[in-house]
């Protein structure tokens, strides 16, 4: 018998991208990334947390709200496979699911507490779009998480940087020092479709209130314009 479970979102996520394009594919590739987990009010108990700053990693449970749909499909075309390939949709982590639930297993920076928020989070190496709600938070334990002989199937490595980064010193400027590491890691993991080839095309994506465009030859990727931000 078909069964629906009402759910409300605990916190949402504060992170550097404005949009989808330019996220990682993936929870923990660049580290380098901060956010912060902030919570609704209601869920602003400091006693929730109690503990929770003895674990060096947490998942987040959120939903994929920029991709929901009313309607789904048995397979999917995942990134990894350049969008050629067909899988089942419970083969990947693609966002079109029938319930849009992802997790992410984030480093836990610090649990601090702020005057406008409350207690919140700062976590490292998150995978998603600011704004993004979370239904749930639980600590990551090594011991039943992390299974040294297990099979990846199709996405058995990590998809690490492919890309080599160009950028004009006058632009890096721009760009907040602490967040530059952050943001060239992720022009190196390649944030294009992976079915676009163009290298006349020039990309944009939004991080940390800045606007970075770029275009990508071979296996150079050099950034055009970084506009906002005064590197301050």
């Amino acid at each position: 018998m078909p069964q629906e479970f009402a759910m409300r979102a605990i916190a949402h996520i504060r992170s550097d991208f404005a949009g989808k394009f330019g996220v990682p594919r993936q929870s923990g590739l660049v580290e380098d990334l901060e956010a912060l987990v902030v919570f609704e009010p209601e869920f602003r108990n400091p006693a929730a947390l109690r503990g929770l700053e003895g674990f060096s990693h947490i998942w987040l449970l959120w939903v994929f709200h920029q991709a929901a749909r009313e309607t789904w499909s048995p397979t999917v075309r995942p990134p990894r496979l350049g969008g050629n390939a067909r899988l089942g949709v419970f083969a990947t982590r693609s966002p079109f699911r029938p319930n849009p639930i992802a997790l992410s297993a984030v480093a836990l920076a610090g649990v601090e507490e702020t005057k406008e928020h409350g207690t919140v989070l700062r976590v490292r190496g998150a995978d998603l779009v600011d704004g993004t709600p979370i239904l749930d938070i639980k600590p990551y334990l090594p011991y039943a998480d992390c299974r040294p002989g297990a099979l990846g199937g199709f996405a058995a490595a990590p998809a690490g940087e492919t890309l080599a980064v160009e950028c004009p010193p006058e632009l890096w400027e721009r760009v907040p020092p602490g967040r530059r590491e952050a943001l060239r890691a992720v022009l190196a993991l390649d944030p294009r479709p992976r079915y676009q080839e163009d290298p006349e095309r020039v990309y944009g994506f939004g991080f940390a209130g800045l606007e970075v465009r770029f275009s990508v030859e071979g296996d150079v990727l050099r950034v055009r314009e970084i506009l906002g931000g005064t590197g301050s």
